[in-house]
Protein backbone atom coordinates (compact mmCIF):
# COMPACT_ATOMS: atom_id res chain seq x y z
CA UNK A 1 0.00 0.00 0.00
CA UNK A 2 1.79 3.24 -0.92
CA UNK A 3 0.93 6.75 0.51
CA UNK A 4 -2.11 7.98 -0.54
CA UNK A 5 -3.98 5.87 1.62
CA UNK A 6 -4.04 5.96 5.40
CA UNK A 7 -4.40 2.90 7.42
CA UNK A 8 -4.64 2.81 11.40
CA UNK A 9 -6.63 0.47 13.58
CA UNK A 10 -8.74 1.69 16.85
CA UNK A 11 -9.80 -1.70 18.03
CA UNK A 12 -11.97 -4.09 15.77
CA UNK A 13 -12.36 -0.62 13.96
CA UNK A 14 -9.90 -0.20 11.20
CA UNK A 15 -9.58 3.61 9.74
CA UNK A 16 -9.02 4.33 5.81
CA UNK A 17 -8.49 7.70 4.77
CA UNK A 18 -7.51 8.69 1.61
CA UNK A 19 -4.57 10.57 1.68
CA UNK A 20 -4.00 13.09 -1.19
CA UNK A 21 -5.19 16.44 0.90
CA UNK A 22 -3.73 19.01 -1.75
CA UNK A 23 -5.63 17.63 -4.38
CA UNK A 24 -8.89 17.27 -2.12
CA UNK A 25 -8.60 13.38 -2.57
CA UNK A 26 -8.66 13.43 -6.36
CA UNK A 27 -8.73 9.92 -7.41
CA UNK A 28 -5.78 8.53 -9.14
CA UNK A 29 -4.91 5.05 -10.41
CA UNK A 30 -2.43 5.21 -7.65
CA UNK A 31 -5.24 5.73 -4.88
CA UNK A 32 -7.10 3.36 -6.71
CA UNK A 33 -4.60 0.81 -6.03
CA UNK A 34 -3.72 1.45 -2.87
CA UNK A 35 -7.55 2.05 -2.20
CA UNK A 36 -7.98 -1.78 -2.61
CA UNK A 37 -5.31 -3.24 -1.29
CA UNK A 38 -6.17 -1.32 1.73
CA UNK A 39 -9.99 -2.78 1.95
CA UNK A 40 -8.65 -6.31 1.08
CA UNK A 41 -6.23 -5.86 4.27
CA UNK A 42 -9.24 -5.03 6.76
CA UNK A 43 -10.91 -7.90 4.96
CA UNK A 44 -8.29 -10.91 5.76
CA UNK A 45 -7.81 -9.16 9.17
CA UNK A 46 -9.94 -11.33 11.35
CA UNK A 47 -9.41 -8.54 14.48
CA UNK A 48 -10.84 -5.99 12.24
CA UNK A 49 -14.79 -5.73 12.48
CA UNK A 50 -16.25 -2.33 11.51
CA UNK A 51 -14.17 0.33 8.75
CA UNK A 52 -14.53 3.51 8.64
CA UNK A 53 -13.88 5.31 5.36
CA UNK A 54 -12.88 8.79 5.39
CA UNK A 55 -10.85 11.83 3.51
CA UNK A 56 -7.94 13.63 5.13
CA UNK A 57 -7.89 17.26 4.86
CA UNK A 58 -10.84 19.27 4.16
CA UNK A 59 -12.57 17.13 1.99
CA UNK A 60 -13.52 13.27 1.36
CA UNK A 61 -13.03 14.04 -2.11
CA UNK A 62 -13.42 15.94 -5.28
CA UNK A 63 -13.52 12.90 -7.55
CA UNK A 64 -11.16 12.11 -10.19
CA UNK A 65 -8.16 14.34 -10.56
CA UNK A 66 -8.47 16.34 -13.60
CA UNK A 67 -5.10 17.84 -13.12
CA UNK A 68 -3.95 15.15 -14.54
CA UNK A 69 -6.34 14.47 -17.28
CA UNK A 70 -9.34 12.31 -18.82
CA UNK A 71 -6.91 11.09 -21.17
CA UNK A 72 -3.94 8.45 -20.49
CA UNK A 73 -3.01 4.87 -21.53
CA UNK A 74 -6.49 4.19 -20.70
CA UNK A 75 -9.95 4.77 -21.89
CA UNK A 76 -12.45 6.41 -19.60
CA UNK A 77 -13.97 3.45 -19.84
CA UNK A 78 -11.17 1.57 -19.09
CA UNK A 79 -10.71 3.50 -16.17
CA UNK A 80 -13.81 3.03 -14.96
CA UNK A 81 -13.66 -1.24 -15.12
CA UNK A 82 -10.44 -2.06 -14.58
CA UNK A 83 -9.86 1.22 -11.69
CA UNK A 84 -12.66 1.89 -10.09
CA UNK A 85 -15.57 -0.58 -10.13
CA UNK A 86 -12.63 -3.39 -8.20
CA UNK A 87 -12.74 -0.89 -5.23
CA UNK A 88 -16.54 -0.31 -5.60
CA UNK A 89 -17.14 -4.11 -5.39
CA UNK A 90 -14.54 -4.30 -2.85
CA UNK A 91 -16.73 -2.47 -0.33
CA UNK A 92 -19.91 -3.99 -1.46
CA UNK A 93 -18.45 -7.36 -1.27
CA UNK A 94 -16.58 -7.09 1.89
CA UNK A 95 -18.27 -8.98 4.92
CA UNK A 96 -17.89 -6.14 7.29
CA UNK A 97 -19.91 -2.83 7.98
CA UNK A 98 -18.24 0.33 6.06
CA UNK A 99 -19.04 3.43 7.35
CA UNK A 100 -17.95 6.70 5.11
CA UNK A 101 -17.68 9.47 7.22
CA UNK A 102 -17.41 12.38 4.72
CA UNK A 103 -16.13 16.18 5.89
CA UNK A 104 -16.29 19.12 3.12
CA UNK A 105 -17.56 17.61 0.29
CA UNK A 106 -18.18 14.25 -1.92
CA UNK A 107 -18.30 15.12 -5.33
CA UNK A 108 -17.93 13.11 -8.77
CA UNK A 109 -16.72 9.84 -8.32
CA UNK A 110 -16.60 10.71 -4.36
CA UNK A 111 -19.65 10.51 -3.94
CA UNK A 112 -20.39 7.28 -5.57
CA UNK A 113 -17.65 5.87 -3.20
CA UNK A 114 -19.43 7.74 -0.20
CA UNK A 115 -22.75 6.41 -1.39
CA UNK A 116 -21.47 2.72 -1.85
CA UNK A 117 -20.64 2.56 1.98
CA UNK A 118 -23.52 0.87 4.24
CA UNK A 119 -23.29 3.39 6.31
CA UNK A 120 -22.83 7.30 5.92
CA UNK A 121 -22.31 10.33 8.81
CA UNK A 122 -21.63 13.60 7.45
CA UNK A 123 -20.28 16.62 9.14
CA UNK A 124 -22.60 19.18 9.44
CA UNK A 125 -21.00 21.48 6.90
CA UNK A 126 -20.34 19.21 4.15
CA UNK A 127 -21.83 18.45 0.94
CA UNK A 128 -22.54 16.11 -1.73
CA UNK A 129 -22.16 16.97 -5.46
CA UNK A 130 -22.86 15.39 -8.60
CA UNK A 131 -21.24 17.95 -10.89
CA UNK A 132 -21.24 15.90 -13.99
CA UNK A 133 -23.37 18.09 -16.24
CA UNK A 134 -21.56 21.56 -15.33
CA UNK A 135 -18.37 19.30 -17.40
CA UNK A 136 -20.45 17.59 -20.42
CA UNK A 137 -19.67 13.98 -18.59
CA UNK A 138 -22.83 11.41 -16.80
CA UNK A 139 -22.42 10.42 -13.48
CA UNK A 140 -20.76 7.20 -13.00
CA UNK A 141 -19.33 4.72 -10.45
CA UNK A 142 -22.72 3.42 -10.32
CA UNK A 143 -23.96 6.92 -9.16
CA UNK A 144 -27.42 6.54 -11.14
CA UNK A 145 -28.01 3.06 -9.57
CA UNK A 146 -27.43 4.45 -5.73
CA UNK A 147 -29.16 7.42 -6.46
CA UNK A 148 -31.77 6.34 -7.63
CA UNK A 149 -32.14 3.12 -5.56
CA UNK A 150 -32.22 5.91 -2.69
CA UNK A 151 -33.74 8.90 -4.27
CA UNK A 152 -36.15 7.85 -6.59
CA UNK A 153 -35.56 8.75 -10.43
CA UNK A 154 -37.52 12.08 -10.56
CA UNK A 155 -35.39 13.31 -7.30
CA UNK A 156 -32.50 11.86 -8.04
CA UNK A 157 -32.23 12.98 -11.91
CA UNK A 158 -33.34 16.92 -10.52
CA UNK A 159 -30.33 16.63 -7.88
CA UNK A 160 -27.76 15.20 -10.23
CA UNK A 161 -28.63 17.15 -13.93
CA UNK A 162 -29.02 20.70 -11.62
CA UNK A 163 -25.13 20.35 -9.68
CA UNK A 164 -26.88 21.14 -6.58
CA UNK A 165 -25.14 20.92 -3.47
CA UNK A 166 -26.55 18.46 -1.10
CA UNK A 167 -26.06 19.61 2.35
CA UNK A 168 -25.43 17.53 4.81
CA UNK A 169 -28.71 18.14 7.02
CA UNK A 170 -30.70 17.35 3.33
CA UNK A 171 -29.02 14.40 3.19
CA UNK A 172 -30.35 13.42 6.44
CA UNK A 173 -33.70 14.52 5.50
CA UNK A 174 -33.54 12.66 2.28
CA UNK A 175 -32.57 9.30 4.33
CA UNK A 176 -28.57 9.55 2.21
CA UNK A 177 -27.52 10.17 5.45
CA UNK A 178 -27.59 8.46 8.57
CA UNK A 179 -26.15 10.71 10.99
CA UNK A 180 -24.88 14.11 11.00
CA UNK A 181 -22.33 15.79 13.34
CA UNK A 182 -19.94 18.58 14.24
CA UNK A 183 -16.92 19.10 11.96
CA UNK A 184 -15.11 18.75 14.39
CA UNK A 185 -16.42 15.39 15.92
CA UNK A 186 -16.66 13.70 13.08
CA UNK A 187 -13.52 10.96 13.07
CA UNK A 188 -14.02 10.25 16.65
CA UNK A 189 -18.27 9.92 16.13
CA UNK A 190 -17.02 7.38 13.13
CA UNK A 191 -14.95 5.65 15.13
CA UNK A 192 -17.01 5.01 18.11
CA UNK A 193 -19.94 4.08 15.97
CA UNK A 194 -17.47 1.42 14.88
CA UNK A 195 -16.46 0.63 18.08
CA UNK A 196 -20.78 0.35 18.80
CA UNK A 197 -21.01 -1.93 16.25
CA UNK A 198 -18.32 -4.19 17.41
CA UNK A 199 -20.32 -5.01 19.78
CA UNK A 200 -22.82 -6.98 17.78
CA UNK A 201 -22.18 -10.39 16.32
CA UNK A 202 -20.00 -9.99 13.50
CA UNK A 203 -21.64 -13.00 11.57
CA UNK A 204 -24.89 -11.38 11.64
CA UNK A 205 -23.72 -7.98 10.20
CA UNK A 206 -22.01 -9.66 7.73
CA UNK A 207 -25.30 -11.91 6.87
CA UNK A 208 -27.64 -8.58 7.19
CA UNK A 209 -25.58 -7.11 4.60
CA UNK A 210 -25.50 -9.86 2.35
CA UNK A 211 -29.31 -10.22 2.05
CA UNK A 212 -29.91 -6.86 2.32
CA UNK A 213 -27.72 -6.08 -0.53
CA UNK A 214 -29.39 -9.05 -2.44
CA UNK A 215 -32.97 -7.40 -1.53
CA UNK A 216 -31.87 -4.17 -3.70
CA UNK A 217 -32.06 -5.84 -6.64
CA UNK A 218 -34.25 -9.17 -6.72
CA UNK A 219 -37.62 -10.48 -5.68
CA UNK A 220 -39.31 -10.86 -2.26
CA UNK A 221 -39.03 -14.66 -2.75
CA UNK A 222 -35.87 -14.83 -3.70
CA UNK A 223 -35.12 -12.95 -0.24
CA UNK A 224 -37.34 -15.09 1.48
CA UNK A 225 -35.63 -17.73 0.68
CA UNK A 226 -31.70 -16.49 1.20
CA UNK A 227 -32.34 -15.03 4.61
CA UNK A 228 -34.28 -18.54 5.33
CA UNK A 229 -30.67 -20.56 4.12
CA UNK A 230 -28.60 -18.03 5.85
CA UNK A 231 -30.69 -17.80 9.23
CA UNK A 232 -30.54 -22.23 9.30
CA UNK A 233 -26.43 -21.57 8.90
CA UNK A 234 -26.28 -18.80 11.59
CA UNK A 235 -28.34 -20.76 13.78
CA UNK A 236 -26.43 -23.39 14.07
CA UNK A 237 -22.79 -20.84 14.71
CA UNK A 238 -21.31 -20.90 17.90
CA UNK A 239 -22.15 -17.24 18.55
CA UNK A 240 -25.74 -17.69 18.31
CA UNK A 241 -25.77 -19.91 21.37
CA UNK A 242 -23.27 -17.27 22.68
CA UNK A 243 -26.30 -14.48 22.30
CA UNK A 244 -29.15 -16.81 23.63
CA UNK A 245 -27.11 -17.80 27.07
CA UNK A 246 -25.81 -13.93 27.72
CA UNK A 247 -29.53 -13.08 27.18
CA UNK A 248 -30.80 -14.99 29.74
CA UNK A 249 -28.12 -14.55 32.01
CA UNK A 250 -28.22 -10.84 31.62
CA UNK A 251 -25.01 -10.08 30.50
CA UNK A 252 -23.21 -8.73 27.38
CA UNK A 253 -22.05 -11.62 24.64
CA UNK A 254 -18.97 -12.16 24.29
CA UNK A 255 -19.02 -12.90 20.44
CA UNK A 256 -16.19 -14.33 18.47
CA UNK A 257 -17.27 -14.64 14.58
CA UNK A 258 -17.48 -18.36 14.57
Amino acid sequence: MGDTVNYEQQDGVAIIALNRPDSLNGFTPELCDDLLQAFQRAEQDTSVRVIVFTGEGRAFSAGADLKQGLEGERTIQEKLQCEYRPVLEAIAQIPKPVIAAVPGFAAGIGLSFALHADLLIMAEDAFLLSPFTTISLVPDGGANWLLIKQLGYHRAYQLSIESERIGAVRCLELGIANKVVAADDLRDAAISWGLELCRRAPLSLAATKKVMRHAMDNDWASCFDMEAEVQEQLRASNDAKEGVTAFFEKRDANFKGD
